[in-house]
């Protein structure tokens, strides 16, 4: 970013920013055009798991072109103009398997974005700046996602009372895809030139990096894992098993334990999530609706995020864990309670599930990054972060279908009932290994 400044610089952010916008929306118009075109709960589970796990081998694949080419400007384009694209297509698409493989590889080019993005705002700035500048990437992110769940529930409040849903589900495609485009255009005229960080030098950093404080994008989303930080972990985990160890030894038993826990409850998250959109418009709630359960689990997150980080600092992360897995243990179940014995009353009582749980988001969310760092030496804590948000990303992939299928098979009462059981088991475990002071591990932070 030499030679620019700073407005200049990071206007750019913008245009990712309103890309990454239509893709917020597009999330959950996705699934919810699938299920008007005759989805069921395993499809949209499965596209949900798709949106999982398609993003690692785009970043995998970008990452590796961009470190040989060492540019950087074809591929943020390349995305943008890639979003555009698909979503232009979607409404001509009449299959929701098609949309299956839409989805798939929309988060492909998004995800394939993630480490180019990451080297591209450390650019021109001291290693110790570049927490501070991948926060700002990570909030453009997360506040354009929420713009886009915003705007999807702005427009099936009007639209969708004005055209049939299908219709107006297309034309939000098309207007997806024009921000998608004009994101692109913004992107050409203000995208910073040609950058000279190299991947080698972003990895060498990373795992001294205060991922912990890397900004609001990555708490607003329910279950979110971001793919710059499974990409970046993943690239340590392998680097440093080919060098037959990892840096200043192994984890210890505790921290091992705590990351079979993240697996379970990772699972369990992503069981009660996949089948969601299926489940809430099967028993009679409407497109927008949907966006404002899904709205208001992100602002639960989001609005919390800040005072739950104090707090941690006050009381430390073991206990509020705890309790935010407990509340997630009894939420889930308490959905399809609510659902069944008194229906009159679901979307009310919904609302303010949907809240709590965003609220327990944000605590497992800031108390697990805080664990991991208090329960790995310094040696391994990069790595152990690294392990922790690839555990994290598989289990969410799992969890997904799994929940779909269930689902599909057992139905809905079963499957949160489930996702409450996996993630009680997960709660379990935690208390058994880590317990409330750390597990008497050295809790250095």
């Amino acid at each position: 970013m030499t030679g620019d400044s700073p407005a200049v610089s990071e206007r750019w952010l913008l245009a990712w920013g309103t890309g990454y916008a239509a893709v917020g929306a597009a999330s959950l118009l996705l699934p919810l055009y699938a299920i008007e075109l005759g989805a069921g709960a395993f499809l949209v589970g499965a596209m949900a798991s798709t949106a999982a796990f398609a993003g690692v081998p785009g970043a995998i694949l970008w990452g590796q072109l961009a470190a040989r080419t060492r540019r950087r400007r074809p591929f943020v384009l390349v995305a943008l103009a890639s979003v555009a694209g698909v979503l232009g297509i979607v409404p001509l698409l009449g299959s929701p398997w098609s949309l299956l493989v839409a989805n798939a590889a929309l988060w492909f080019v998004v995800s394939a974005a993630a480490p180019v993005l990451n080297l591209i705002v450390v650019e021109g700035a001291d290693a110790a700046e570049w927490d501070v500048r991948i926060g700002r990437l990570n909030a453009v992110q997360g506040y354009g996602w929420v713009a886009g769940l915003v705007l999807g529930t702005v427009w099936t409040a009007t639209v969708s009372r004005l055209l049939p849903t299908v219709a107006a589900q297309e034309l939000l495609f098309v207007v997806l895809a024009a921000a998608g485009a004009m994101a692109t255009l913004a992107a050409i005229r203000w995208y910073p030139e040609r950058p000279t960080t190299s991947p080698e030098r972003f990895d060498r950093i990373y795992h001294r990096l205060n991922r912990p404080d890397w900004g609001a994008g990555r708490y607003l989303r329910a279950t979110p894992y971001g793919t710059a930080r499974l990409y970046w972990g993943i690239r340590e985990w392998i680097a440093a098993r080919r060098r037959g160890r990892r840096p200043g030894g192994s984890f210890d038993r505790t921290l091992r334990k705590y990351l079979v826990a993240v697996g379970l409850f990772s699972v369990g998250f992503a069981v009660f999530w996949g089948p969601m959109p299926v489940y809430l418009t099967e028993t009679g709630s409407s497109t927008g609706a949907v966006f404002v359960l899904f709205l208001l689990a992100n602002a639960g997150s989001a609005v919390c995020y800040s005072p739950v980080g104090r707090l941690v600092g006050k009381r430390g992360p073991y206990t509020l864990q705890a309790v935010a897995l407990g509340g997630r243990a009894l939420l889930f179940p308490g959905i399809a309670v609510v659902g069944i014995a008194a229906p009159t009353v679901a979307t009310s009582a919904n609302a303010v599930g949907f809240t709590l749980i965003g609220v327990t988001w944000a605590l497992i969310a800031v108390t697990a990054t805080g664990i991991v760092t208090r329960l790995a030496a310094e040696p391994v804590r990069g790595y152990a972060l690294g392990a922790y948000t690839a555990i994290a990303g598989i289990g969410t992939g799992l969890g997904s279908i799994v929940g779909g299928g269930v689902a599909e098979v057992a139905g809905y009462p079963a499957t949160f009932v489930g996702a409450g059981g996996v993630v009680l088991a997960a709660l379990g475990l935690f208390v058994w290994s880590v317990g409330f002071d750390g597990g008497g591990s050295r809790a250095s932070s």
